[in-house]
């Protein structure tokens, strides 16, 4: 039988241990290359219809935000805690990728479109990867301190919102990650009686770099959208955040990092006291 884009992005979604998931991951969007350069036989979009909430493993548990312990990052332990919460966010962030592939595959698109999100999940799996190693190397795998429950929550807000989950999942959550990754690299190059730190400090700024494409290509298909509907990009935006974004756009932004992917000032900016 013939697998669709669709059915391999919900096989993630529905495989629960993050090292398999990002295993999984890894080969699937190393098909969908060797599909798109005719290694392989070419592999049809499809439809399904993904769970609401995707498979994931028994640890860590769970907390509500304002139970998260605070991150104390001049300790041994605020540390490990941030790399653990980092960890936490590139898994979300794989699924979040294959989520968007499966959940809106009704929805006609250019095949770079499929091409983008595929890359962003795979490259999403990496950075997963090379934080769990960084953990196991300070003795602290992923699982081992409670996580974020919210994380997934932006997902099912727009889970029949195309425009939404562009707008609210790589233009304002992933664009945040551009606004603070620095700081945590920061964090960890001062962290000298750290054996572990050159490592997170090597795995942050990779995180770093290819970030920027994927809030990128929130951006470029999230403009695609409006051109296809003829509705202004700024204000659409505006209209979706409120909308769906549970928490406020606080500066200091990333200006450079988030002109680079395609987000103008004034798509933030006036969102910045307005959202709640």
């Amino acid at each position: 039988m013939t697998v669709t884009l669709t059915q391999m992005a919900c096989a993630v979604l529905e495989t629960a241990d993050a090292r398999a998931k990002t295993a999984l991951s890894r080969e699937l969007a190393a098909q969908w290359r060797a599909s798109r350069d005719g290694s392989i036989a070419p592999i049809a979009i499809g439809t399904a219809a993904p769970a609401l909430r995707p498979a994931r493993p028994s640890k860590p548990d769970l907390l509500a935000p304002r139970d998260v312990p605070r991150r104390k990052p001049g300790t041994p332990q605020g540390r490990r805690a941030i790399l653990h919460a980092v960890a936490h966010i590139e898994l979300n962030a794989v699924d979040l990728h294959w989520d968007i592939i499966a959940r809106f595959g009704h929805i006609p698109m250019p095949i770079g479109y499929y091409d983008d999100w595929v890359k962003a999940a795979d490259e999403e799996s990496k950075h997963f990867n090379l934080i769990a190693d960084v953990l196991d190397a300070m003795d602290c795998p992923y699982g081992t301190l409670p996580a974020h429950a919210g994380m997934w929550r932006a997902a099912e807000d727009t889970a029949s919102d195309h425009m939404g989950r562009l707008a609210v999942v790589p233009m304002v959550l992933e664009a945040r990650g551009l606004d603070v990754t620095p700081g945590m690299i920061d964090v960890f190059r001062r962290a000298t009686d750290e054996p572990s730190a050159p490592d997170a400090v090597a795995a942050m700024e990779v995180i770093y770099a290819e970030e920027v494409h994927h809030v990128a290509y929130g951006s470029k298909w999230f403009h695609f959208l409006c051109g296809r509907q003829d509705i202004d990009p700024t204000q659409a935006f505006h209209t979706l955040v409120r909308r769906y974004f549970h928490g406020n756009l606080r500066p200091p932004f990333n200006e450079e990092k988030r002109a680079e992917a395609g987000i103008p000032p004034d798509f933030y900016w006036p969102l910045a006291e307005q959202t709640g």
